[in-house]
């Protein structure tokens, strides 16, 4: 989590105040970029990473101490990254002959400036279809100077989405001491990270990060059975507990298939309930072939955006319903 990363042990995310500790030699992945060194030792090129996180913050809308970040790594060597002449000989090389003795600005000290531009492109046209494909292609995008230990130049993108510019994705050159580390001296690499639920609470339209977390199943049904390319905007769930009763009953003796069936009793619980019936779901069918008899059996789920309600309330009008 630090060591292979060449975190300075001073460093503040070392602080049992950021991080989960388990012990003095363990701790809870603070972050994706754990994997970046074991992947990159055993020859993988190129590679996402997907997985949870834990880091010590305050719990508020948009912060949680546990969140999913997507890393993804890509390595370039000469060839791939700058081409050759048509005569075999190479454009430019991807270190520079003579090392720059201090840091500057667009480059690291051992990068070629071509090398690094070269990066920096392929980069930046990579994440920005990324972000074409999310946001839309009529998002417009900007590129913002930033800070990372583990990249430079270091960006953030971001995206002008809903009236607002949101910070999407950070992301880098990575620094050439991490690819040495780990054994790969003849390429370099650019790397870039995306904390999966802020993303999913821009497009999805949820307003707390402690949602994702919920079993609430007013939250949860909204997004069952969903692909990513469905249309979808959360709507929102009462702060009231939920009154849950099971109803099953025998089909009528008619050529109606099961699914329209189902249909009509959705309807059917929904025009009694009203907007008291949160869910309806089919949980149970049973065919009784000697009898000639078909069953299905539904939950409804009950809420009220106003008040708790009783099981006493909500039995009146699953007495209805009943009927």
């Amino acid at each position: 989590n630090f060591d292979s990363l060449l975190t300075p042990q001073d460093h503040l995310s070392r602080r049992a105040s950021d991080t989960y500790y388990v012990n003095s030699d363990h701790c809870l992945r603070a972050h994706t970029s754990a994997h970046q060194h074991t992947l990159m030792q055993s020859g993988l090129d190129a590679f996402l990473v997907i997985g949870d996180v834990y880091r010590r913050d305050e719990v508020d809308r948009t912060h949680y101490p546990c969140f999913h970040q997507i890393e993804g790594v890509r390595l370039y060597s000469r060839d791939e990254l700058l081409g050759k002449k048509s005569d075999g000989e190479n454009v430019a090389d991807l270190f520079a002959a003579k090392p720059d003795t201090e840091r500057l600005p667009e480059k690291q000290e051992t990068h070629s400036l071509d090398a690094t531009k070269a990066s920096e492109i392929q980069l930046k046209q990579f994440l920005e279809s990324l972000c074409d494909e999310l946001f839309g292609k009529e998002a417009e995008k900007r590129w913002v100077d930033a800070y990372f230990p583990f990249t430079h130049p270091s960006y953030e993108l971001e995206v002008f989405y809903n009236g607002q510019w949101l910070e999407v994705l950070g992301c880098g050159i990575m620094e050439q001491k991490l690819l040495e580390s780990a054994g790969v001296t003849d390429k370099i690499g650019w790397a870039f990270g995306i904390g999966l639920e802020r993303i999913a609470m821009v497009l999805y339209g949820i307003p707390d990060i402690r949602l994702f977390w919920s079993k609430d199943t007013g939250f949860l049904s909204q997004f069952a059975g969903k692909s990513p390319t469905d249309e979808v905007k959360y709507k929102q769930i009462s702060a009231h507990p939920q009154v849950i009763f099971d109803l099953s009953f025998f089909l009528p003796t008619t050529s109606v298939q099961f699914n329209d069936m189902t249909s009509d009793v959705y309807d059917t619980i929904r025009n009694v309930g009203g907007e008291l019936v949160e869910q309806v779901k089919l949980t149970d069918e049973f065919e009784n072939k000697k009898k000639g008899k078909k069953s299905q059996t539904y939950r409804i789920v009950y809420r009220s955006h106003e008040k708790a309600l009783t099981k006493e309330e909500v039995r009146c009008i699953f007495f209805i319903i009943g009927l």
